[in-house]
């Protein structure tokens, strides 16, 4: 097994270096310091796998820069107060879970540009995710984000799209795009004595499956279930928040939800500009330096979306009143038991 991998590596090994030596030709000056921190992150932090690590720098993102209420003058969006003010910020019951993403890289940037850095860079380790903006120049943050700013699981849909028209002016579609996250995410602190429960089937790729199995009915829970924030799921081994369900099956969402579906192209797209978007958030972009071209494309997707083993249009609960919930394929097979994402901890104690 050992001798196939090094000789498929031999193999791509002049590609691989050919592109690589492109991407940093096109590098600004000023940008050029990023990479080594682009490279250590890759493959140590990383480990250039879209697991946990990868999945916890990218919720880091939201949870730092939505913390921003503009009209209250409350918060200053995505300037990693959540990194300087963590003794604070990782006490509020919607950060849980974050205090092992972190990393020791936030010394050599502003805490705002590494939470930024390390997210764009977690999407270049998930097949299927788009090649997202990074802008620097993020100032010091100056104090910790207030609490309860973080939408949570339980909240209801319209308190949920409230908190992100106040935060950043998010429309419902954008934040239904923001959601795409979830196709590489899992849930550490919802299901008890069960870490990196995923979402979805495919947690390691930034695919539409979310969309289409959270739109599938629900007939049961991984763990003891009625856990605050948590509803039945239809596929053994994954978790369904609450508020995907809300988002795939309320009036003013659904349609946004179902469009996804095997629609590769349009969640890339709508995703990277929600997520430029939001990691703009407090910050004037005309004062930062754009260096997007550090950030190395992820691993390109080609599959099509489907129904899990056993799961068939039948079991769709149709929400969007204008348009029929698209036709799949079923893959063949016994019920499928989806295994959790294993945990960085885990892997660095196998190593």
């Amino acid at each position: 097994m050992v001798f196939k991998q090094v000789s498929a590596l031999a193999l791509t090994l002049p590609l691989v270096l050919g592109a690589a030596i492109e991407r940093r030709a096109a590098v600004p000056q000023e940008c050029a310091f990023l990479l080594p921190i682009v490279d250590d992150l890759m493959d140590n932090l990383f480990e250039n796998e879209c697991g946990d690590a990868a999945h916890g720098a990218l919720r880091l993102t939201f949870h730092d820069a939505i913390g921003i209420d503009p009209t209250l003058g409350y918060g200053r969006g995505a300037d990693g107060s959540i990194i300087i003010f963590n003794q604070t910020e990782l006490t509020f019951a919607a950060n849980d879970g974050l205090d092992d993403v972190i990393d020791t890289h936030a010394s050599s940037l502003s805490p705002g540009d590494f939470v930024f850095l390390a997210g764009s860079l977690s999407l270049a380790t998930c097949p299927g995710a788009p090649q997202v903006k990074l802008s620097i120049g993020r100032p010091q943050p100056v104090a910790a984000s207030p609490d309860l700013l973080v939408p949570e699981p339980f909240d209801p849909i319209d308190k949920i799209l409230s908190r992100m028209a106040a935060g950043g002016n998010f429309s419902p579609q954008e934040v239904v795009a923001l959601l795409s996250s979830h196709s590489v995410a899992g849930a550490d602190t919802i299901v008890p004595g069960i870490e990196g429960v995923p979402f979805d089937s495919t947690p390691s790729t930034f695919d539409t499956q979310i969309f289409v199995e959270v739109q599938l009915r629900g007939t049961m829970f991984t763990g003891p279930g009625g856990n605050q924030g948590e509803v039945e799921t239809a596929i053994q081994g994954t978790t369904r928040l609450q508020s995907d369900s809300g988002f795939a099956r309320e009036e003013s969402t659904n349609c946004f939800w179902q469009s996804f579906v095997n629609n590769q192209q349009q969640m890339q797209e709508q995703f990277a500009a929600a997520f430029f978007k939001m990691s703009l958030l407090g910050q004037n972009e005309n004062d930062l330096i754009d260096c997007s071209a550090v950030i190395p494309p992820a691993p390109t997707f080609t599959g099509e979306a489907f129904f899990p083993p056993s799961l068939t249009h039948d079991d769709v609960e149709q929400a969007c009143a204008s348009v029929p919930f698209p036709n799949l394929p079923t893959l063949p097979g016994p019920p499928e038991v989806v295994p959790p994402i294993p945990q960085a901890d885990d892997d660095d104690d196998d190593s």
